[in-house]
């Protein structure tokens, strides 16, 4: 029996205000080497934020968007972006 591949759907790019992010806690990555966040922080108020954050939406308990959307990749740009 074949296996159904599912496909992905992209979204276009959305400017979300920063109150409604939120970081997940599926997110592994804590640190990485030679970068202190405080750099990074920096280095995005200089060159501005060169490659996005990925979000997707928080679900209530009957599956309808909050309107609150939560970071799963690019958390340490997020804790840069707090510091600016």
């Amino acid at each position: 029996m074949a296996n159904t591949v599912q496909k992905i759907t992209l979204s276009s790019s959305l400017d979300i205000p920063f109150n409604k992010l939120v970081l997940s806690q599926s997110n592994d990555r804590r640190v990485k080497a030679g970068i202190s966040i405080e750099e990074l922080a920096e280095d995005i108020a200089r060159r501005t934020l060169l490659q996005s954050i990925n979000v997707r939406p928080v679900l209530d308990s009957e599956g309808t968007e909050t309107g609150i959307f939560e970071i799963p990749a690019g958390g340490r740009r997020y804790r840069a972006l707090e510091l600016s």
